[in-house]
């Protein structure tokens, strides 16, 4: 057996497996199909072993050689303590030995970790707290979200509910998307162009109007972009906008079972310095990753790239299926995926090699802290946290986000920190 390196990462086998060995192997396979074998003229198990040969010979010798193949490789890679990166590539040598089958096994290994100086990283640290105007906010918003609309006749204005026809003509002719019967359109939510909206402001039920809009040159057809057309509508409803009350019903609409103002405002709280606490603890973690990324070099295995790309262009794929509700045949390219990827293994190898070298392993009181905070969302905390506890995956998953967070604690601890006051609104994106 020899070992050669052409490349950092990448290194070749040459191994051999003898044939007797292959002889034995297929023998043994075709034994076992001649007893479950089905071919026309024959009972089952019946087919004579020459015609199995000849129907079935090729392929069975094939899997042999590479179930034999792989075997041999991997006692190799015991015997040298290497860490393989991916899959290895099977090539069978022009000349083998006589009586041997000689074949070439390329692959790559995994990279030495060595963290890099993160002393003189700065981590910014989101600090904030939950106010009554936060919840004040929170409460708009579910107001807004159980919104209900009663018939108006008045000209219609910003905030109300019209429902109308339209049709679309470029150069005279109707155009792709631009017709519609029966369209719902809150106004000034900017659902559609600015321009269309502002034509339906002051229009009453039961009426019609006639006018041309020209679509911006970014405009997201490319057909359209810059082009002057005329829109003709019909609007049958105006309806404005009735917020509910904050009172007991509305409190027990969101969840509240007794419908107490003080619990409804007590559990926003709750919720939102929740949430708080995971977007501060989420840009605090991509900030130490930044700086790991920053003060260490990595060499990335292209085999852990190409796996990566894979998985992210699946996702993606799952993801588009999931809101379409169709399969997509869409050729994602490799360079769309790329540089996520990159990042995703680089980060995998820096913190598998960090939490080994530094110990920092999920400890159980951690995993079950971590899902008990999480239960804490729910309306029956006791029943999520059984939930996880009841599959290994689950709990596998956990701890992989408790991984994290002991790597965040033990950079957040060698690098420098800096509080930053922010104000909720702010953190939580809202403007």
């Amino acid at each position: 057996m020899e070992t050669t390196q052409s490349n950092s990462l990448e290194r070749s086998l040459q191994l051999a497996v003898p044939l007797s060995q292959v002889d034995t192997e297929v023998k043994a396979r075709l034994n076992k199909l001649s007893k479950t074998a089905k071919m026309q003229g024959f009972r089952p198990g019946k087919v004579p072993m020459k015609m199995l040969v000849q129907q079935y010979g090729w392929q069975v010798e094939q899997d042999a050689l590479n179930e034999l193949a792989q075997d041999r490789f991997g006692e190799a890679v015991r015997e040298q303590s290497l860490r393989v990166a991916g899959m290895p590539r099977f090539e069978p040598k022009p000349d083998p030995a006589e009586g041997t089958f000689e074949f070439t096994a390329t692959f790559e290994v995994y990279p030495e970790i060595t963290v890099g100086d993160i002393s003189g990283a700065v981590i910014q640290r989101p600090v904030t707290e939950v106010t009554d105007a936060d919840v004040d906010r929170t409460i708009d918003i579910l107001r807004r979200q159980r919104i209900t609309y009663t018939v108006e006749d008045r000209p219609a204005q910003k905030g109300d509910q019209v429902l109308f026809d339209f049709d679309g003509f470029l150069d005279g002719q109707p155009f792709a998307g631009g017709q519609a019967k029966g369209h719902r359109l809150v106004l000034g939510e900017g659902q559609f162009l600015a321009d269309f909206e502002a034509q339906l402001m002051g229009m009453m039920a039961a009426t019609t109007k006639s006018f041309e809009l020209t679509f911006p040159v970014d405009y997201h057809s490319a057909d359209m972009a810059g082009k002057t057309v005329r829109f003709d509508v019909a609007l049958h409803l105006v309806q404005k906008p009735i917020l509910p009350e904050v009172d007991a019903e509305f409190a027990r609409s969101v969840g509240v079972k007794d419908g107490n103002l003080d619990t409804l405002r007590f559990e926003l709280r709750e919720n939102l310095e929740r949430e708080m606490r995971q977007r501060i603890k989420s840009q605090v973690k991509d900030r130490v990753m930044d700086a790991l990324l920053g003060a260490t070099e990595v060499v990335l295995p292209r085999a852990l790239v190409a796996q990566e790309i894979n998985r992210l262009r699946d996702s993606a794929l799952q993801e588009f299926a999931s809101r379409s509700g169709q399969k997509s045949e869409m050729n994602l390219p490799d360079q769309l995926f790329e540089e996520q990827a990159r990042r995703r293994v680089a980060l995998g190898l820096i913190l598998t090699d960090l939490v080994k070298k530094e110990k920092l392993t999920a400890q159980p009181e951690q995993i079950r802290a971590v899902i008990e905070d999480m239960s804490g969302a729910y309306e029956n905390p006791e029943e999520i946290v059984r939930w996880y506890y009841q599959q290994p995956q689950r709990l596998r998953e956990v701890e992989s986000l408790v991984l994290e967070d002991n790597v965040v604690e033990w950079v957040c601890a060698r690098a420098k920190t800096e509080n930053v006051p922010t104000p909720f609104e702010q953190l939580a994106g809202q403007r």
